[in-house]
């Protein structure tokens, strides 16, 4: 096993735990500036937003696990801040990440969707990475198993034991790839790809929580990790399933038509052919006698008045009745 130290300088040391931790947290932030930059958005905005949104989902994500092992850490108040020691819950890190996110989104008006539909794809790179940080730090693994029946096994914590981490990075890093592609699909609505981040990823969180041997519990022996994944799949699935469902008028971000049905349903009858007159045309002018062509202007004798009306010939006139 890696040694979890990265090196030691005097007091100060860099352990491999916080070192993935922040490769995870910088490949996230490029990831969401090129995409903010591919949008048209403001990036010294989104960076403005990661400076405070990561702090805080750091500091939701330490003070989630403290909340769920309080015994312990009532007892040994000083570990409370030894993070590097492990004990980051990554429901706690979305609760205070996304809060975050979405009370600097309203500052800058981006659009709290917008900005979490960007940020979804990072933050389940992030996960990918930052799982390797509890396989050096010997935790977030499963139960013993025989090797012989699970060749994949790996020595941790002295048995032969499941590697979840390694199974939720593999998941994590199929998720992204998904969103990647599923983000540029036709006929999305905005908050989307962050609703199909949470059915997809708390899917791979139930299944693997199911092996580990150092789960959150909540009473009566529920995994918490489980029961939020089971709430969270309900509620993205169902918001999905209300926003696209059949019969329900599109929205107008998602209708690339709309325009043209509009300027359609506004057309209107004008003139004496009942022609359509489109919203916006304006009705064409009348054409001066010297504008028509030679056969419709002597047509009518040349008078401006008596455009296009055949001129009587002189017995006509003759016969007209004359002014007394």
């Amino acid at each position: 096993m890696p040694n979890p130290i990265l090196f030691s300088w005097g007091p100060f040391t860099v352990r491999w735990y916080g070192i993935l931790i922040g490769l995870g947290m910088l490949i996230g932030v490029f990831l969401a500036l090129k995409e903010t930059r591919r949008q048209g958005l403001n990036e010294d905005h989104l960076l403005n937003m990661c400076m405070v949104a990561l702090p805080l989902a750091i500091l939701g994500s330490r003070l989630y696990y403290v909340a769920f092992n309080w015994d312990f850490y009532s007892a040994n108040p000083a570990k409370i801040f030894a993070t590097w020691e492990g004990g980051l819950a990554i429901h706690g890190g979305l609760i205070g990440g996304g809060l975050a996110f979405a009370l600097m989104a309203k500052h800058y008006r981006f659009g709290i969707g917008k900005i979490l539909d960007i940020a979804a794809p990072s933050v389940i790179l992030g996960q990918a990475v930052g799982r390797w940080g509890n396989f050096i730090n010997q935790e977030a693994y499963g139960y013993a198993v025989d090797p012989e029946k699970i060749p994949w096994a790996m020595y941790i914590d002295g048995a032969w034991r499941h590697p979840t981490f390694l199974y939720e990075s593999i998941w994590d890093l199929g998720v992204f790839f998904f969103l990647l592609w599923f983000r540029r699909r036709k006929g999305l609505k905005t908050g989307d790809v962050c609703l199909a981040y949470f059915i997809l990823y708390s899917a791979g969180r139930f299944w693997v929580e199911g092996l580990r041997t150092d789960s959150l519990m909540l009473f009566g022996g529920l995994r918490a990790a489980q029961v939020l994944s089971l709430l969270l799949i309900a509620a993205a699935g169902a918001i999905l399933w209300y926003r696209h469902r059949k019969g329900r008028p599109p929205a107008a971000d998602s209708e690339p038509g709309k325009n043209r049905k509009e300027e359609q349903s506004g057309a209107e009858l004008a003139g004496p052919g009942n022609l359509p007159r489109f919203s916006g045309q304006t009705e064409a002018a009348p054409q001066k006698d010297d504008a028509l062509p030679d056969t419709a202007r002597k047509a009518g004798g040349g008078d401006p008045g008596r455009t296009g009306v055949p001129a009587l010939d002189q017995k006509d006139r003759d016969s007209l009745p004359k002014e007394e």
